[in-house]
């Protein structure tokens, strides 16, 4: 198993225990391009232009309902993208 793979495991099976720099990791590993930071909020770009902001807790770690969004979002691009014309 990849590190993308393991996770978007991770993410999956506890979005509450990601760390902040796991969360950029995977987004970085599944083709989202940082745009840029205004002060804690750091800004990101899915292949198909989807805007996604998040920010750390106080702990360095991922917000759970931001890595939720993030699959969510995923999850409908690798579903459009299977889709067959």
């Amino acid at each position: 198993m990849g590190k993308k793979e393991r996770l978007l495991e991770k993410a999956k099976n506890s979005p509450q225990g990601l760390r902040f720099s796991e969360f950029e990791s995977l987004l970085n590993l599944c083709g989202w391009t940082f745009d840029h930071q205004t002060g804690s909020h750091h800004i990101w770009y899915s292949s198909k232009r989807v805007r996604l902001s998040i920010q750390p807790t106080k702990n360095g770690e991922a917000k759970a309902y931001q890595v939720k969004q993030f699959l969510k979002i995923q999850g409908e691009e690798n579903e459009s993208n299977n889709r067959r014309f």
